[in-house]
């Protein structure tokens, strides 16, 4: 097998941890003994647990003198919870590192490379790097800025509208579409909701995806004038809830909301909206680095208008709705004119059942 054949087993191993891992990047590994065979695979689970390049190579025990370690991330240098993952690889008399990407950590941030290279070790980087920038974008995102990598979705008919005219929506997706929400749910820190569609919709916000076994993601409820009663599914006990709010909400309201177990964060008002733009802020600083918008039409303008989202994960049913009064994918007051307009770079487009699924990424130089 060719390197880029092994660096996308030990990217698919990575995806394992998928959940488990954060703050922490995911990360896979395989060890590919001198004769050219399979002698270890692994994958980080967790902070504090061993990373992948050691789970690796204590599989392959001996096999691992003189081998080959494929690696999607540059192995660390540093102590942190663990030892360094270069002292193993050291250790373990490995020949050769093969890198998908360089770790952008400060405190790595090609160190690893270096530190290998010194020792005699050969290594190579920049194999599938994009696909490994893609599958940690979180990570890379927070690790750089400090803030959270934030992904908007929304299920629509093909002509845009979120649900008929007198607010029904349950369900105009199919059943494959709404798996795959769960899988992105699995993928976030936090799922961010507004007022509109919790009083709606009642949504628990969490993963009901088969052999789940992360954390459940942090609920945010966003809910500047006191809208939303502690009574549905949000305030259950089965997964953490923040409520982001202002002064406008009634202290009654603030105080059901903190009897029912849920942390209340007062911001300052944008109007009578909570500012997005501040919450997300909030977020990165709680080292929460994957954060999945799945508020209605008027949160997801506000997000997109501060610019605070980088994808956008947009699913369509082979449906026709119609009419003026139901809602569309954007609320708000829009961009006018045309050429304000927030622009996007198509990733993909994949059908899902029966429904089509088109993820984007967000220019930033509109």
């Amino acid at each position: 097998m060719s390197d880029e054949a092994y660096i996308g087993r030990a990217l698919a191993l990575a995806e394992r941890g998928r959940g488990l891992v954060s703050p922490n990047p995911i990360v896979g590994a395989a060890v590919v003994s001198a004769s050219g065979a399979l002698a270890g695979e692994g994958w980080h689970e967790g902070p504090g647990t061993a990373h992948a390049e050691v789970v690796a190579l204590r599989e392959a025990g001996e096999a691992a003198r003189g081998s080959t370690l494929y690696t999607s991330l540059e192995p660390c240098v540093h102590t942190g919870r663990t030892p360094p993952c270069v002292e193993a690889i050291l250790a373990a008399g490995v020949a050769r590192v093969v890198s998908a990407m360089r770790d952008p950590n400060p405190i790595v941030d090609g160190r690893g490379f270096a530190e290998l290279e010194r020792n005699g070790v050969e290594v190579r980087h920049g194999v599938l790097a994009d696909e490994a920038a893609r599958q940690n974008e979180a990570f890379v995102k927070h690790v750089r800025t400090g803030l959270p990598f934030v992904t908007w979705k929304m299920a629509a008919s093909l002509d845009g509208k979120v649900a008929a005219r007198d607010g029904s929506s349950r369900w105009i997706t199919g059943e494959s579409a709404r798996a795959d929400v769960h899988r992105l749910r699995a993928w976030s820190d936090a799922i961010v909701v507004g007022a509109g569609t919790a009083l709606i919709d009642d949504p628990s916000l969490t993963v009901r995806e088969p052999g789940y076994r992360g954390r459940p993601p942090l609920r945010v409820l966003v809910d500047g004038r006191g809208r939303v009663p502690a009574t549905g599914d949000l305030f259950d006990d089965v997964a953490p809830t923040l409520v982001a709010t202002t002064d406008l909400a009634p202290p009654e309201r603030r105080d059901e909301w903190e009897d029912s177990g849920a942390e209340v964060v007062v911001l300052a008002a944008e109007g009578d909206r909570v500012p997005i733009g501040e919450l997300v802020s909030l977020l990165g600083k709680r080292d929460l680095q994957g954060v999945l918008l799945e508020g209605g039409p008027t949160l997801a303008f506000a997000a997109i208008e501060e610019g605070v989202v980088d994808k956008v994960v947009l699913y369509f049913a082979p449906k026709l709705i119609g009419g003026v009064d139901a809602p569309t994918v954007l609320g708000g007051r829009g961009f006018a004119p045309i050429s304000s307009a927030a622009r996007l770079r198509v990733r993909s487009f994949d059908p899902i059942g029966e429904d089509l699924k088109v993820e984007a990424d967000v220019h930033r130089d509109r």
